[in-house]
């Protein structure tokens, strides 16, 4: 969607990404996978998102631990099947609050964090989704494993730690075209037989799906512009 066809109603937005990637997957001849939408929450108040969840959406993201404490553990008592998950950078220091409150962990990215996340999955015995992220613009500012050694850390994470890493995730440098990006994606994660390839964001969505995502983040393109955060 263009930013003249965001409206003032989150649900009537959804509706619509969920039709244009529709039209994506089957253009790309992938008319039967379903590309889950996670809307991004971050800097939204929680009247902002039930208006999502009160038309039956249930899965969301944010970016940081603390923002995502304060507003999540209400919302996802009151909604049931609620799918909560971490797309941004995690501290070691947050790993506890972290595994206690997502549902799925997407920035998996170093061995200190592999650690701390598996013995909270320990301590606590639940098990969150976690999804390797990988930097495949080798950006020195951006968090994710380089290309050539995410295949050494999903096998570190796996045989080492005994996590269970379903997937993977990226976000393309700005300013570049997405595609290669997420084409190293899909290879990545095909030669390690994972299925979850989180990729596409508000501007890019269209080109993920058409490449095999199977998760899209979306903030702007369902709630509007942000003014923080």
């Amino acid at each position: 969607m263009t930013p003249s066809q965001i409206s003032n109603d989150p649900a009537a937005n959804l509706d619509a990404l969920r039709t244009e990637l529709k039209a994506a997957v089957k253009e790309a001849g992938r008319p039967s996978e379903r590309v889950e939408i996670i809307a991004v929450s971050k800097t939204f108040p929680a009247e902002h998102i039930t208006t999502l969840l009160d038309a039956g959406h249930r899965i969301f993201g944010e970016n940081r631990v603390q923002e995502a404490t304060a507003k999540w553990p209400a919302l996802k008592a009151q909604y049931s099947e609620v799918e909560l998950h971490l797309i941004g950078p995690l501290q070691s220091n947050k790993a506890k609050e972290a595994v206690s409150l997502f549902d799925v962990i997407e920035t998996v990215d170093r061995p200190k964090i592999a650690k701390a996340i598996a013995s909270e999955i320990q301590k606590q015995g639940r098990r969150p989704g976690l999804l390797v992220q990988v930097n495949t613009g080798e950006e020195a500012q951006k968090a994710g494993v380089s290309p050539d050694e995410a295949d050494a850390f999903v096998r570190q994470c796996r045989e080492e730690f005994g996590l269970d890493v379903t997937g993977l995730m990226c976000i393309p440098p700005a300013g570049e075209d997405p595609a290669p990006h997420f084409a190293l994606l899909a290879k990545i994660a095909a030669r390690n037989g994972l299925k979850t390839l989180s990729m596409g964001m508000s501007g890019d969505y269209v080109v993920a799906a058409q490449l095999g995502a199977t998760h899209v983040r979306v903030g702007s393109a369902i709630f509007g512009a942000r003014s923080s955060g």
